[in-house]
């Protein structure tokens, strides 16, 4: 059974930085399309960045050059690195996982069949 914990939640100011972590069980970091995902209140969920089990990443165009998803294979855990953060980056945060057959991966929720619980992130102005 595929398990993530999401953990790195905090209320920092705006231009500062936080990094996310996904601890992952049940499957191998290196063999899983991985994706981060956020739900500001009031809001739908939407993609933030993705990273292939080939270490390609892609990001959403808001958070490019500012967020850097990364994985420890060591550790089976990803992370998302967050530098500049804005009020609008103010959302719960979701690392989610696809299955092992999709070969690529993806910026739709629906691509997605494991998720985390979500951990908050708070930026103040």
């Amino acid at each position: 059974q595929v398990q993530l914990v999401e953990s790195g939640r905090g209320l920092v100011q705006a231009g500062g930085s936080l990094r996310l972590s996904c601890a992952v069980s049940g499957r191998t970091t290196s063999s899983t399309n991985m994706g981060w995902f956020r739900q500001a209140p009031g809001k739908e969920r939407e993609f933030v960045a993705a990273i292939a089990r080939s270490g390609t990443s892609d990001y959403r165009d808001s958070v490019k050059g500012r967020f850097t998803v990364a994985r420890d294979n060591a550790r089976n855990t990803i992370y998302l690195q967050m530098n500049s953060l804005e009020p609008e980056d103010t959302a719960v945060y979701y690392c989610a996982a696809r299955k092992l057959y999709f070969s690529d991966r993806s910026r739709e929720i629906k691509d997605y069949s494991y998720w985390g619980q979500g951990t908050q992130v708070t930026v103040s102005s």
